[in-house]
């Protein structure tokens, strides 16, 4: 089964936490699908890469621009086969997919400021604790990421 990682936002934005996160895949030698909530999310997060400064690099792709094989991280709004063979999958928006089983790790990230988006995440939790992934629960700290579960 797979591995999902539910990320708890409570100290910064998506858009701050998740080019760190990003990194962290890169850096490790892998590639990212990210599966966004809705096409403006898909843009919107292809500008904040371009602008990210920590890490100061993060190459990335979308239906926009193309050469999706080319790319170690690809965005997009569609819960299709990652084009780039990504084996993260990364859910922004409540966003969920029916391929989990096609990737090695799930990092799942939730607004905490958000009650609707934290019951979301509830729901999804459950239903990937009763299809047998691994799972764990991260929240932001005083000093980053804390494993709570």
């Amino acid at each position: 089964m797979t591995e999902i990682a539910f990320y708890h936002l409570t100290r910064t934005p998506l858009d701050q936490a998740l080019p760190k996160l990003l990194g962290r895949v890169l850096a490790g030698g892998g590639r990212a699908c990210v599966l966004c909530g809705s096409e403006e999310r898909v843009a919107a997060l292809d500008a904040a890469l371009w602008l990210s400064t920590d890490p100061d690099w993060l190459p990335h792709g979308s239906k926009a621009a193309g050469h999706a094989a080319q790319q170690p991280i690809w965005l997009s709004a569609e819960d299709a086969e990652a084009p780039n063979g990504a084996r993260f999958l990364v859910l922004l928006d409540g966003a969920e997919s029916a391929r989990l089983a096609e990737f090695d790790r799930v990092l799942d990230l939730f607004d905490g400021g958000d009650e609707q988006a934290v019951a979301a995440a509830r729901r999804r939790w459950s239903a990937a604790k009763a299809a047998g992934h691994a799972l764990s629960y991260w929240q932001q700290g005083q000093r980053g990421w804390e494993k709570k579960a």
